[in-house]
C-alpha cells in the first residue's frame, strides 16, 4: 500500500511539474498575443474618447470606469469562456460571429461618416423633431454605445488570443486569455483616462504658482487637446471601418488573399503596403456600411 501511495505521489509530482513548466510559458504567449492585437488595441483606444466628449467633465473618469468595468467583465466572463467552448465544440462558428461584429463596426463607422457630411443625423428623417434627453440619459446612452463597440473589438482580441494558444494545454489557454484581457483593458482605459483628463492636467500646470516653463507647457496642452480629440474622433471612425472590413475579409478567403496580394505587391515599401491595405479596407468598410444602412432603413420602413 505504501508503494502504491508513493507511486501516486510521484505521478502527482510529475503532473505538477509539467503544469508549472507549461505555465512558465504564459508570459511569452501573452507578449506574443499582445503584439498580434496591437492594431485593434490602438483602434479601441482611438474610438473610446469620443464617447465622453461633450459630457460633464466631472463625470468623465466615472464614465470611463463604467466602460472599462463592463469591458473587463465581457472579456473574462463572456467572451473568453465562449471562445473556449466554441473552439472545442464548434470552431467553425467563430468566423461568422466575428464577421457579424465586423459588419456592425462598418455600419456604425458609416453612420459616423454620414453624420459628418449631413445636416441631419443618419437614420433620422430631416423633418423629425430631435429627441430631448437628460444628461444622465445621455451618459447611459454613451456608455451603452461604447460597450457595444468595445464588445466587438474585444471579441476580435479574444479570438486572436485563442487562435494563438489553441494548441496549448487548457490551463495555458485560460491563463493567457485572462492575462491578455486584464492587461489590455487596464492599458487601454488607463490611457483613455489620461487623454480625456489631459486638459485638466494642463489647466493645473498653467496656474500662476508654477514655474513659467511649466505654465507654458500647461497652456500648450489646453490649446492642443480640443484639436487632438477631434483628430482622435476621426481616427476612431476610420478605425471602425478598417477593423470591421478586415474582420470580414479574413472570413472570406478570396478577399483575404486579395489584401495579402496587395501588401505583397508593395513589399519593397512595407509602410506603403500597409497603408494601401488600410485604405482599401476603409473604403470597403464604408461601402459595406452604406449597404447595411440602406437595408436597415428599408426594414424600418417595412416594419
Amino acid at each position: 500500500m505504501a508503494t502504491g501511495l508513493l507511486a501516486l505521489l510521484d505521478d502527482v509530482s510529475a503532473l505538477v511539474k509539467a503544469s508549472a513548466a507549461s505555465l512558465d510559458d504564459v508570459p511569452t504567449q501573452v507578449a506574443k498575443t499582445t503584439s498580434k492585437v496591437s492594431g485593434i488595441v490602438i483602434d479601441d483606444t482611438a474610438v473610446t474618447p469620443k464617447y465622453v466628449v461633450g459630457l460633464d467633465p466631472s463625470r468623465e473618469l466615472s464614465i470611463i470606469y463604467q466602460i472599462a468595468k463592463k469591458s473587463l467583465i465581457n472579456k473574462l466572463f463572456l467572451l473568453s469562456p465562449a471562445a473556449l467552448v466554441l473552439g472545442f465544440f464548434a470552431p467553425w462558428a467563430i468566423p461568422p460571429i466575428l464577421m457579424l461584429g465586423g459588419a456592425y463596426l462598418c455600419f456604425e463607422g458609416y453612420e459616423k461618416v454620414h453624420s459628418m457630411f449631413s445636416k441631419s443625423p443618419a437614420g433620422h428623417d430631416a423633418g423629425a423633431q430631435p429627441e430631448v434627453i437628460t444628461p444622465a440619459e445621455l451618459e447611459q446612452e454613451r456608455v451603452k454605445g461604447a460597450v457595444r463597440t468595445d464588445l466587438i473589438l474585444s471579441a476580435e482580441i479574444v479570438a486572436i488570443t485563442y487562435a494563438t494558444v489553441a494548441d496549448n494545454p487548457l490551463m495555458n489557454q485560460i491563463a493567457v486569455m485572462l492575462a491578455v484581457g486584464i492587461f489590455i483593458t487596464v492599458a487601454v482605459y488607463g490611457f483613455v483616462g489620461l487623454i480625456v483628463k489631459a486638459d485638466d492636467i494642463g489647466m493645473h500646470m498653467a496656474k500662476d504658482d508654477h514655474h513659467p516653463q511649466v505654465r507654458k507647457i500647461g497652456h500648450g496642452i489646453v490649446k492642443f487637446m480640443p484639436l487632438f480629440l477631434k483628430i482622435l474622433s476621426y481616427v476612431g471612425t476610420a478605425a471602425m471601418l478598417w477593423v470591421g472590413a478586415e474582420i470580414i475579409a479574413h472570413g472570406i478567403p478570396f478577399l483575404s488573399h486579395a489584401l495579402d496580394n496587395l501588401a505583397h505587391s508593395l513589399a519593397d515599401i512595407p509602410l506603403l503596403g500597409w497603408l494601401a491595405t488600410v485604405v482599401v479596407s476603409m473604403l470597403g468598410g464604408l461601402i459595406l456600411g452604406a449597404i447595411i444602412e440602406k437595408i436597415v432603413m428599408l426594414v424600418r420602413k417595412l416594419v
